[in-house]
């Protein structure tokens, strides 16, 4: 049985819905949660579950990491040996082995700091990258990283790549995934320097390397993983959300003050626009894992209601059955040797 921690004081609503969600993550998926947070709180809201026939427990935790904390600050309660937020905690069960993966809905930077002094790098990785799924024409792509790293190397981008290849392999279940690097033309030689100093290491490690995509071919599908700095990944992932949303907001607007014969229309088309709005929904994958870290860490929006939270329970419980970081150790072994 996967044990999987949820930081229960991550989400801006905390901790109902992060505590609702992991309840139905444990009924629905046989996992065992450990909800760490102050007990005062989370206590009251599991009470009213029924979930005494589930494996969940609460481990204290009495201090919270919030968007206010930051800088010098943010680092000390990050590295304390004796720090009391939820999300050092949390980790440090992943790190004694006394769990599988860590969820939070809490505070990006709060939360990558936290698994670099926790749990440390994979050796042969520099920096971790985080690597939400994108919907796409034809399914699924990792893209990474959309983040926590604005400014890159190439050995940065290659090691993404590699770690990219295999989540998607292992988790997503790609076979052989294709793997291109973001840039604004898809000819070899076209974009920034970090692109062209890039490609020659892409091209020759032990992966699938599809060659430079722009923004339309990893919407299109043409790649399985798409590799990129943090801030042109953050961008790209806000942008998309953005628009998913005011095509959604547009149609729904559209049929509400159309004819007679719109709305007709539209409830004939209902059922459809609701499949879409599931894939365009960032809540239907609940987190994005943090890879390079030595431990499985799922990261999700702070505005995470229960739903979103049980997905990323579910997303976490895949990496742990998967075997991700034993993969992903042994493909950045492989390629530093």
């Amino acid at each position: 049985m996967a044990r999987i921690v949820v930081d229960a004081m991550g989400s801006d609503e905390f901790p109902r819905p992060d505590v609702e969600g992991a309840v139905a993550a444990a009924r629905e998926y046989g996992v065992e949660i450990i909800l760490v947070g102050d007990e005062a709180l989370i206590k009251p809201v599991l009470d009213s579950q029924n979930a005494k026939d589930l494996s969940i427990r609460i481990v204290h935790a009495p201090e919270v990491l919030t968007m206010n904390d930051k800088g010098e600050g943010l680092v000390l309660k990050a590295r304390s040996k004796d720090a009391k937020n939820s999300m050092a905690v949390g980790m440090d069960l992943i790190k004694n082995g006394e769990a599988d993966a860590f969820v939070t809905a809490g505070n990006t930077g709060a939360g990558m700091v936290s698994a670099l002094f926790r749990l440390g790098r994979i050796r042969g990785v520099d920096r971790p990258a985080l690597a939400p799924i994108f919907p796409t024409a034809t399914g699924f792509c990792v893209v990474l990283d959309i983040g926590a790293n604005p400014d890159c190397k190439p050995e940065n981008l290659l090691q993404f790549a590699i770690m990219g290849s295999v989540y998607a392999e292992k988790v997503r279940g790609v076979k052989n995934p294709k793997v291109g690097l973001l840039s604004n033309g898809e000819e070899e030689g076209k974009g920034n320097e970090l692109v062209k100093a890039t490609t020659p290491l892409l091209k020759a490690a032990k992966l699938n390397y599809f060659g430079n995509v722009e923004g339309k071919e990893v919407i299109g599908g043409a790649v399985d993983v798409a590799v990129t700095d943090g801030f042109t990944g953050n961008v790209m992932l806000k942008s998309s959300e953005a628009v998913a949303k005011l095509i959604t907001d547009k149609i729904r607007e559209i049929i509400k003050n159309g004819s007679l014969l719109t709305k007709i229309g539209g409830l004939l088309v209902k059922p459809a626009l609701g499949a879409i709005k599931r894939l365009l929904d960032p809540s239907e994958q609940g987190a994005a894992p943090l890879l390079g870290v030595n431990g499985l860490v799922f990261i999700g929006h702070g505005r995470s209601d229960a739903f979103a939270m049980k997905n990323a329970v579910r997303v976490a419980k895949e990496a742990v059955d998967a075997k991700a970081l034993d993969a992903i150790k042994s493909a950045i072994n492989e390629s530093i040797k």
